[in-house]
């Protein structure tokens, strides 16, 4: 019998047994399965503290205070949040958006939805090595300029953009800077007390956990505002 080998695991990967284990403990009768918005009961006490043990896990991944991290249910979301969210809420500053040619459909679809909106997308080619260079990001940089998004590590051919020189020309000149981190985390060290992102898209299956988890990291210092895209429930101060 033959055994397919999986080599796809920039795509997707599978569930870390040790991950799938504390899943299951939130899942059943036996576990803590308890809504944690409801305060007012110790299932619920017990969920929300299991969340909020997960949201500085993920803080300390990355190096920001844990109230920096918001929820999603994975990079898509985070991607759709960060890019309109941020759009919307400074429309009154401009309504001009820099990202490149080969980002995630998340980014760019997000950015045609914006232009359908009457927003201006400027679409960054890259070199021959899939690299944007951060002069690229200097030189399209109006005064209307309100949001960069660009990804860190590419999805398809792992190329790793200098998102923490590009991080210092977009705080230099006042603008917002999304980066897309999806594939990121477990292969490269990110240090948000260092590197200059106003916001990050991660997802959980791409290192080892579930599908349909994500988190968006939305800096508090200087702080960053974002339009909800989602409402009903108030979750995650939304």
């Amino acid at each position: 019998m033959q055994i397919p080998v999986y080599l796809d695991y920039s795509s997707t990967t599978p569930v870390d047994p040790r991950v799938a284990d504390k899943m299951m403990e939130c899942l059943t009768m036996e576990g803590n399965y308890g809504n944690p918005a409801s305060r007012s009961h110790i299932l619920g006490w017990k969920a929300e503290e299991a969340v909020e043990t997960a949201r500085r896990q993920v803080a300390d991944l990355i190096n920001c205070d844990p109230r920096e991290i918001v929820w999603t249910s994975g990079a898509t979301e985070s991607d759709n949040l960060a890019i309109k969210g941020a759009a919307h809420f400074y429309s009154d500053r401009g309504k001009h958006l820099i990202t490149s040619k080969i980002e995630h459909k998340a980014v760019l679809d997000s950015c045609r939805q914006l232009e359908n909106e009457g927003f201006e997308v400027t679409y960054l080619q890259p070199d021959s090595q899939g690299i944007i260079a951060p002069r690229q990001v200097a030189e399209a940089i109006r005064p209307d300029t309100t949001l960069v998004s660009l990804m860190h590590v590419n999805n398809e051919i792992g190329v790793v953009n200098d998102i923490e020189a590009i991080g210092r020309i977009t705080r230099e000149r006042g603008v917002m800077f999304h980066v897309d981190a999806a594939q990121s985390p477990g292969k490269i060290e990110i240090d948000l007390e260092k590197i200059l992102v106003d916001l990050m898209s991660l997802t959980a299956h791409k290192i080892y956990g579930p599908k349909g988890i994500g988190a968006l990291y939305v800096r508090m210092q200087p702080r960053v505002r974002i339009e909800a895209q989602m409402h009903g429930g108030g979750h995650e101060r939304g």
